[in-house]
């Protein structure tokens, strides 16, 4: 996750004022029209409109999070998260009778195996339609098979393109649970006695 307050260049408990004041001082070197980097001015107006916010700095403080400052991966994994977040919240067991940070580490690190055997699958089937190419033989004028051919390949490409970002974002989904424990009834009774 992207820090606002580094961005801007102001501390946690820096006031209004002087969020405004570091945000003048830095958009003058980052403005696109000064030769600033227009990635790095958006992402800088970006930080310092949450910090005027209260409503989103708060969110922002409290949480570690705000959507328009995530990168790329930081939001496919919140989107796997929540999905397991809300089949928790589904799971009509009662609370503090399973751990559901464990279970759903275990979903995770399911769908990371499934995903990496899919990918697997993908290639063996790859490198058969390559094999294939190999051993066709082209006619003169228009290659049909050989397009079709190249054109599988490519797909077959690009769907394991696809799920190597699904794995990342499964990975990285996996890192946002790190810290966190249950505590299950049982385990509070004892710690009672």
């Amino acid at each position: 996750m992207i820090d606002p307050y580094e961005i801007v260049g102001v501390e946690r408990s820096a006031d209004t004022a002087t969020v405004k004041s570091a945000y003048r001082r830095r958009a003058k070197s980052l403005h696109p029209d000064g030769g600033g980097d227009v990635e790095r001015f958006d992402r800088l107006k970006t930080a310092y409109e949450l910090l005027l916010d209260p409503i989103r700095r708060k969110v922002y403080d409290d949480t570690g999070y705000d959507p328009a400052l995530a990168d790329a991966v930081d939001r496919k994994g919140l989107l796997v998260l929540e999905t397991l977040v809300n089949e928790v919240l589904l799971d009509e067991r009662e609370p503090g009778s399973f751990d559901p940070v464990a279970a759903m580490r275990r979903k995770l690190s399911d769908e990371i195996v499934s995903a990496r055997f899919h990918i697997l699958e993908m290639e063996r089937h790859r490198s058969r339609v390559r094999n294939h190419m190999d051993r066709i033989g082209r006619r003169n004028g228009a290659d049909v098979l050989g397009s079709m051919l190249r054109s599988r390949c490519d797909s077959i490409g690009d769907a394991i393109t696809k799920a190597e970002g699904q794995i990342e974002a499964i990975e990285k989904a996996y890192s946002m649970l790190e810290g966190y424990s249950y505590v299950i009834e049982s385990e509070l009774r004892n710690a009672a006695e």
